[in-house]
């Protein structure tokens, strides 16, 4: 897929949301590399908005780098800047935590939670774990020998998935041989197909056609429930392990903008999220709708970075 896609607002939302009625383009910066699930998350969202005639002249690069945390310090340093927004999730908060930037989320505008997705233990077509029972017994007798990789930088999701894993079955996070592999299922994929970890852990979404194709198998995944997705594959809980991990992804904008802007933003998001095109695109990557705006998110942001704040403390990473 290219790295630019460009799509454009319509003049219903370009005209007194804008403030001056003069711009027609925006743009939503990914902070990692193409491939992962933010880059996915904001080019489904760009795609579904052009051909629904929702936005146009949206343009989506990628900006990567200390996971995701050089791109939320450009996006807090485009201050006032109202055509920019900025594609993150829990991975930006964790990284936040650990990276210790000098911007955080509290500096953003909270636009909108899109969606939440179950990750899922994944391992390659010919590793000899065939249950994450077996994983996790090879795990507990060696646990710096079993390396786990990760589309996370340190304070993300794949990173928090294991670590918490780890403790929860008894190893110290601090003996996990974590490799990190920024930008998600793009660099991870390669790594996972070439033995290069043991196995894996990211949101199932990303490796679904290598998982269909019989390259790579799930062990569990880790939500409260089953994947229809993914029929057959146990969730941790149902195999024994008392654990449930989600990631989410959402918008957020500089500090600073107008209300006209984030108005703007918001109303095209909207108008997203009620597409039959966008649920469309939940139900085939196994996404859950999670949508929520404004205050609302603002509210959510706030718990997530508190809740990540603690894990860190907990899990001795800090």
């Amino acid at each position: 897929m290219r790295n630019r896609l460009r799509l454009a607002l319509p003049a219903l939302l370009l005209t007194g949301a804008c403030g001056d009625g003069s711009r027609d383009g925006l743009r939503i910066m990914v902070p990692n590399t193409p491939g992962g699930g933010y880059d996915t998350t904001a080019r489904v969202m760009a795609r579904v908005m052009d051909r629904t005639g929702i936005a146009s002249d949206v343009q989506v690069f990628n900006l990567p780098g200390a996971g995701g945390t050089v791109g939320l310090r450009r996006t807090v340093n485009e201050r006032g800047n109202g055509r920019l927004a900025l594609q993150m999730g829990l991975g930006v908060v964790g990284a936040s935590h650990l990276a210790r930037p000098e911007a955080t989320v509290a500096d953003t505008t909270p636009l909108a939670r899109l969606i939440e997705e179950a990750s899922a233990v994944v391992v390659p077509k010919d590793s000899p774990y065939r249950t994450v029972g077996e994983l996790v017994a090879a795990w507990r007798a060696d646990p710096t020998g079993v390396t786990v990789g990760g589309g996370s930088s340190p304070g993300g999701p794949d990173h928090l998935l294991p670590m918490r894993l780890a403790k929860t079955v008894g190893i110290v996070p601090r003996q996990v041989r974590y490799v990190s592999y920024d930008g998600g299922g793009g660099e991870l994929l390669p790594a996972l197909l070439d033995g290069k970890v043991a196995f894996g852990t990211s949101g199932f979404g990303e490796f679904l056609d290598q998982i269909e194709a019989g390259q790579l198998r799930v062990l569990a995944v880790t939500g409260a429930a089953r994947v229809a997705a993914l029929p057959g594959v146990p969730t941790l809980k149902s195999s024994g392990i008392d654990l449930e991990f989600t990631n989410w992804r959402g918008i957020v904008a500089p500090p600073g903008i107008s209300a006209g802007d984030r108005r703007r933003w918001v109303a095209a998001l909207t108008a997203l999220h009620d597409t039959p095109q966008w649920q469309g695109e939940l139900a085939r990557r196994g996404w859950t709708d999670a949508f929520l705006t404004g205050e609302a998110f603002g509210a959510f942001l706030q718990e997530q970075d508190a809740f990540v704040a603690r894990l860190v403390v907990q899990l001795g990473l800090g």
